[in-house]
């Protein structure tokens, strides 16, 4: 087991296991690991048991011929993206969806979302929100506007550090929305986001001007120049891939 990439897989599945949305109901153990930099054979059983996510993990890993699904390329590769994403052919990426989602949607939405996968889909997080998750093709759905506030919290996204406040950092952030009827980045606004809970959290270092990822609210990392440069990449490439079926 890689430690680095376990406690980094948690820097991201921490925010939404928060909340109750993913992931087995103990995020408070979750948050005493990451935030405590420890590391055992608990705490990657408890990430095993994020259904959503560690499948893709086991992807990627398998593709690249890696032993451990938690080595930190991997989970770097799922949540912020790199390299690895496109060593993962469409037959196996095919075989991972239906083994995991065809006995939950009907034919059509299934062949819906795996039609992408010859359109230069890859197993990135965005990819699950945009068009497994919360299934793009939906925007025209009166319940469009939740489903897109939901799309913009749960995807990874980056901000800009504004200011440092006890519980919270000010961010400047751009938002997910519909223009056109085409998915899109708004112009940065002015946002919080929380950085702590009972006195814990990941990015204890951020000082204003630093860069910082963005999770159901929650600031996950600091952010080096290249790691946002990717992320706002693979998000571009996410983004043009939904709007096909928008």
């Amino acid at each position: 087991m890689s430690a680095a990439g376990a406690l980094r897989f948690g820097r991201y599945a921490f925010p939404p296991n928060r909340l109750g949305y993913c992931g087995p109901p103990d995020h408070a153990a979750l948050l005493g690991y990451v935030a405590g930099g420890r590391t055992d054979r608990g705490l990657v059983e408890l990430e095993r048991r994020f259904e959503g996510a560690y499948p893709y993990l086991a992807l990627i890993a398998l593709a690249n011929r890696i032993p451990d699904p938690f080595h930190e390329l991997v989970v770097d590769a799922y949540w912020i993206g790199n390299h690895l994403l496109t060593r993962v052919g469409a037959a196996p990426f095919h075989d991972s969806l239906r083994s995991r989602f065809s006995r939950r949607m009907d034919r059509r939405s299934f062949d819906w979302m795996a039609a992408k996968l010859r359109l230069g889909a890859v197993p990135h997080h965005d990819f699950h929100v945009f068009d497994v998750y919360t299934r793009a093709g939906l925007m025209n759905d009166p319940a469009a506007p939740v489903l897109l506030e939901t799309m913009d919290a749960c995807r990874v996204s980056w901000a800009t550090v504004l200011a440092v406040e006890p519980e919270q950092l000010l961010v400047s952030r751009a938002p997910l929305v519909l223009a056109g009827g085409r998915l899109a980045l708004g112009e940065p606004r002015p946002e919080r986001v929380a950085r702590q809970v009972d006195g814990h959290g990941f990015v204890d270092e951020a000082c204003p001007g630093d860069h910082v990822s963005v999770h159901w609210s929650w600031a996950c990392e600091v952010l080096r120049p290249g790691a946002r440069a990717r992320l706002r990449a693979v998000t571009a490439r996410c983004l043009a891939l939904a709007n096909l079926t928008i």
